[in-house]
């Protein structure tokens, strides 16, 4: 929620779960978003329509996020490199479209796609 002397703007958990998803899914060496199966517990890739559901997002207090988001990444990345271009990007674009500011991005590498 962002308040202002105009009034009040409230933006929907799915909408930061669908910008962090893109984000996240555009960086270089990403394959996309992971989602547990509850059934078997096993991590799968989703589908570019369900890429909010591989995201977790925290409200603070002081207004800020915390985002947490499970990827799969391709094989023979730099998974360092990756996590850190993740960081950035999903920081850098939740900002500039909703003005809310991140504070802290948890990226979980769940599978690596050996394609």
């Amino acid at each position: 929620m962002k308040t202002s002397d105009k009034g009040t703007i409230d933006i929907a958990n799915d909408v930061f779960s669908n910008i962090v998803g893109d984000a996240a899914s555009s960086c270089f060496g990403v394959k996309g978003m992971a989602s547990q199966s509850k059934e078997s517990g096993i991590w799968q890739l989703l589908v570019r329509e369900s890429m909010s559901k591989g995201v977790t997002v925290h409200y603070s207090e002081d207004g800020t996020v915390a985002v947490e988001l499970h990827i799969v990444v391709d094989h023979g990345v730099n998974l360092s490199a990756v996590s850190e271009s993740i960081m950035s990007e999903v920081s850098y674009k939740v900002t500039a479209a909703t003005g809310v500011i991140v504070n802290q991005v948890d990226v979980y590498i769940d599978s690596m796609n050996m394609d």
